[in-house]
């Protein structure tokens, strides 16, 4: 049996629910990186789509604290496909963000 498309059957096509595209965005960025994506820390609807901020474990260390951790500006269209991502930020887990901290 097929699935038929939305042409083939008069109705409109279904988009995503915002916790779909959440799901998907981790799941790709995993798959294409090999890295663990822990957080989204940003999620907004743009016009192409959507814009997420995933937080990603990039080197597990002992103690946890000294993790290295990154956040992953990841671009998806608006189905919640992956159209592209780039690391904007690279921290330590157990350090504050001076920035957001007033220092």
């Amino acid at each position: 049996m097929t699935e038929k498309t939305s042409k083939e059957t008069g109705g409109a096509e279904k988009k995503p629910s915002p916790m779909e595209v959440l799901r998907q965005a981790r799941e790709q960025l995993t798959e294409l990186t090999g890295m663990t994506a822990e957080s989204v820390s940003s999620f907004e609807r743009t016009e192409d789509g959507w814009s997420l901020d995933v937080e990603v474990l990039e080197l597990e260390r002992v103690p946890d604290t000294m993790s290295l951790l990154a956040s992953y500006r990841v671009e998806l269209d608006p189905d919640g496909q992956l159209t592209g991502y780039r690391r904007v930020r690279r921290y330590e887990r157990g350090r504050s963000d001076a920035s957001r901290s007033g220092r």
